[in-house]
């Protein structure tokens, strides 16, 4: 996956790509889709919260067996982007997990450092930025709050319930902007 920007440049968003091309696209988030965070939830618990732990801890994520079929069966198909609000400074280790789970290759769009927005306003930021130079199929989330943003959008989403979705992760995702 190499850096290249997609689309315009905005404030915000930061769009790196890995595969460009103009077809259609299914987009993916990673953390409670494709990535099992449970073990690392603690970190979110304590005061302060351990973000670096929490993190950290995403190179040891177990892939979600249910997310790695979905992502398989739409690469058959159509070009993937991952659109996660990891924070780019774990692009490295993100890069590396989805390699070692042998998702398919894809697009990689990320949260910038300093952007502690709720996750439906990033996401729908990259969304639009993609949606400008090609199609996007669908979108598949964890986050109902994301997913209610989209669905308004009138594009295709649909909800990643094969993995519990807590009260720290809707926090960090929508109320710290952090995930």
């Amino acid at each position: 996956m190499s850096d290249r920007p997609l689309g315009q440049p905005r404030r915000y968003a930061r769009c790196v790509s890995g595969r460009g091309g103009t077809g259609p696209v299914a987009v993916l988030d990673i953390d409670g889709v494709l990535a099992d965070v449970a073990h690392r939830l603690h970190h979110l618990a304590s005061r302060p919260k351990d973000w670096d732990g929490f993190f950290r801890g995403a190179a040891k994520d177990p892939v979600l067996e249910d997310g790695l079929a979905l992502a398989r069966e739409l690469a058959a198909t159509y070009a993937l982007v991952y659109l996660t609000g990891r924070p780019v400074r774990t692009r490295d280790l993100t890069v590396a997990w989805l390699r070692r789970h042998r998702l398919p290759s894809g697009e990689l769009l990320m949260r910038p450092d300093d952007d502690n927005r709720p996750a439906r306003l990033f996401k729908l930021e990259c969304l639009r930025s993609i949606t400008a130079t090609r199609p996007v199929v669908l979108v598949v989330d964890d986050d109902p709050e994301v997913v209610e943003a989209v669905r308004k959008t009138g594009l295709a989403v649909r909800l990643a319930d094969w993995s519990p979705y807590t009260d720290p992760l809707r926090a960090a995702q929508e109320g710290e902007g952090k995930t």
